[in-house]
């Protein structure tokens, strides 16, 4: 198991952090515009918690489909 301060997975966790933030930025949705369209599909959190969860990066692969669903994202590139 890694740990979690590993720099491999220090690296992973800032390049999920930056690729949520990125996609955020390109369509304009700001925190509390997410913590609405993540409620329309039954996902409770508030624009705090988002904040404090995505500056962190640690969150899960569920948490980040989730807030790419609830965006809108229906393709990524990780290049």
């Amino acid at each position: 198991m890694v740990a979690k301060s590993d720099p491999v997975n220090v690296e992973y966790e800032t390049r999920a952090k930056n690729l949520l933030k990125g996609e955020l930025k390109r369509r304009g949705v700001t925190y509390a515009q997410l913590a609405e369209k993540l409620a329309s599909i039954g996902v409770t959190e508030n624009e705090r918690n988002l904040n404090n969860k995505i500056s962190r990066g640690g969150f899960t692969a569920a948490f980040l489909l989730q807030c790419l669903e609830a965006i809108g994202v229906s393709a990524l590139r990780l290049d």
